[in-house]
This record gives structure tokens, C-alpha cells and sequence, in this order.
């Protein structure tokens, strides 16, 4: 029996990708990555980021410079930033901003699509299961093998919270550049609790709107 497909929007071109990595990452959340290997074509929904900001962020690759590693962070936004973690994970970041800025956004976890049974909460499970590597680093994500499309039309409640595993950044540790899906079941632990901040809560505190 086919799988049922979900409804979405057009696919992101180029200038979504350049606005800043804080901006990317609140955006992405509710738009639907997509990937296409062996002739399978894996769809699901995201529902967790995390925005690395540039140099003078301690937590972001960048801070340690230009180096054949983060070379690609430097270049044009649109473009998958893929490393290796742990000796375990790849994990999967989208290159934003202005070329030479250094941004970045992690994509944290989604939501599988379509009737596909899978665990994609956590950056590593999301990477094993779409099939997303290292040889993937650098590739256009507005050409066809892996691209995202965006939101059908509605907008989560987005919460926003420290990123995980980041504690060696000093004062960066605290700022909130995780932003999730507060209605989803699929957010990584740990999960914040008490729910993190709605966004929109701490937007209207330093008085920007979308």
C-alpha cells in the first residue's frame, strides 16, 4: 500500500539560507528535510536546532578560526556542514549567513514522515537513519539529494533553550540558541523542564517580532 504524503510547501532556495544563524534556527523548525539516496526517498519534519552564531562564539566551530575543517562554515549559506563526533555520530548543521560569517545550525531532531518508522530524535539517530554522512559535507542543499522544503502553512509554539553539551563556552553555555517544538514528542534529551522559554515571550522582551 503507498505511504500517504504529507502536504508541504516549495523548496528553500538561496536566500533562506542567508539570514543568521539565531534567525535560521527558529525558522527551520516545521520545515521538512528531505533526503534522496539509493532511490529511497526519506522525509521528516524538524522539530529541534541549535544556532552556532559565528567566531565569537566559544561553543561554534569557527571560534577556533578557518581550518581545512570548518572551511566550509566560511563559505556561501545553503550548504551541509557535516562532522564527525564522539567516534560515533555524524552530525548534520546547515551554513548560514553571509559568506565568511562562520554560522551554523545543528539540526537536533525531527519527526519521520509518510508512515516511515524511525527514531529521529537526537542528531546522531537522525543522521544514521536519513543516511546522512561525511560525504555529504559542503553538498548544495538546494540541489536534489538533500534539500528541505518549508512550512505547509503553520506555525509551532516554539520554545527556546541552552544547547546541550556546551558547557566548556564559558558565558555562551547560557545563551539560549536551542529552539524546539513545544508540541512535539520528539525533541533530544534532555527535553527542558520546566519547558524552555516561548519564543515569542523572549522576542517581545527585547522588543523584535518576526
Amino acid at each position: 500500500m503507498p505511504r500517504k504524503l504529507i502536504q508541504t510547501g516549495s523548496k528553500l532556495g538561496r536566500g533562506f539560507y542567508e539570514q543568521d544563524a539565531e534567525s535560521l534556527a527558529r525558522a527551520l523548525v516545521g520545515t521538512l528535510l528531505i533526503r534522496r539516496k539509493n532511490g529511497t526517498t526519506y522525509r521528516a519534519r524538524i522539530v529541534e536546532t541549535e544556532a552556532y552564531v559565528g567566531p565569537q562564539d566559544l561553543a561554534c566551530h569557527s571560534s577556533r578560526g578557518l581550518t581545512p575543517r570548518t572551511q566550509v562554515m566560511f563559505g556561501p549559506p545553503g550548504r551541509a556542514y557535516v562532522y564527525f563526533i564522539y567516534g560515533m555520530y555524524d552530525m548534520f548543521n546547515i551554513v548560514s549567513g553571509p559568506p565568511g560569517s562562520g554560522q551554523a545550525v545543528l539540526i537536533r531532531a525531527a519527526e519521520p514522515l509518510d508512515g516511515w518508522d524511525a527514531n529521529l530524535s537526537g542528531p546522531g539517530r537522525l543522521t544514521r537513519a536519513m543516511q546522512i554522512t561525511r560525504e555529504d559535507n559542503g553538498i548544495d542543499l538546494t540541489d536534489d539529494s538533500l534539500f528541505l522544503l518549508g512550512r505547509d502553512g503553520s506555525r509551532p509554539r516554539i520554545g527556546r533553550a541552552k544547547r546541550v553539551g556546551v558547557d566548556y563556552a564559558k558565558e555562551w553555555k547560557d545563551a539560549l540558541l536551542r529552539f524546539y517544538d513545544l508540541d512535539s514528542k520528539a525533541v533530544s534529551k534532555p527535553r527542558p523542564v520546566p519547558p524552555g522559554l516561548v519564543d515569542d515571550e523572549v522576542r517581545s522582551r527585547s522588543g523584535t517580532r518576526e
